[in-house]
């Protein structure tokens, strides 16, 4: 039976939650996957809520909705959780990574996640203000995402990071932003 993973990424416009579907998707479809990734914006604002929508597999993917089951839900701005149902469909036995300072335990306790759901939680705005001087969480969030799940590995990923942003920018951002997902794997909490 083929393995299909469905993530869903909340996120405001400009966070990078968009980029971060993609190269997780990218990083995948190098080891041989099958792969979709898929923005779905509101008003076009930087700050807007927004949705975007990654799957990957092994076999085809014959669907082209968005997810209303996910197996992952991210979250990179945890200001959505007052005004969006991050969890909303999540399987019983999903994950939740979330760009949060707090501990799995106040994230589960302030967002009534049921115990089957795995969170974690890594600062990620407090780790890219640190690497890459700008509040984009998107890179050490995909990062933790990569070490705590199996849909690729955490060296593939920064491998790809490389390859993709290498294109478009100065060595010394791509060095942060790999610095960015080391510090997410080390800092990442799971309960």
């Amino acid at each position: 039976m083929a393995e299909l993973t469905e993530i869903r990424w909340h996120a405001r416009a400009g966070q990078g939650a968009v980029t971060a579907s993609k190269l997780l998707a990218e990083t995948a479809l190098l080891k041989g996957n099958y792969i979709q990734s898929m923005p779905e914006y509101g008003p076009e604002r930087t700050g807007a809520p927004l949705r975007a929508y990654s799957r990957i597999s092994s076999e085809p993917i014959e669907v082209h909705n968005n997810i209303i089951n996910p197996d992952i839900v991210v979250v990179l701005d945890e200001t959505l959780l007052s005004i969006v149902d991050v969890l909303e469909g999540i399987s019983s036995q999903g994950i939740l990574v979330i760009n949060s300072a707090d501990s799995p335990d106040t994230v589960r306790a302030t967002i009534g996640a049921a115990p089957g759901i795995k969170v974690a939680a890594v600062d990620a705005s407090g780790i890219a203000l640190d690497t890459i001087k700008r509040d984009i969480p998107n890179t050490p969030v995909v990062g933790a995402l990569a070490y705590i799940s199996d849909i690729v590995s955490v060296d593939d990923l920064k491998q790809n990071l490389i390859n993709t942003f290498g294109k478009k920018f100065s060595q010394q951002l791509i060095d942060a932003n790999l610095e960015s997902v080391d510090r997410a794997v080390k800092e990442v909490q799971v309960a």
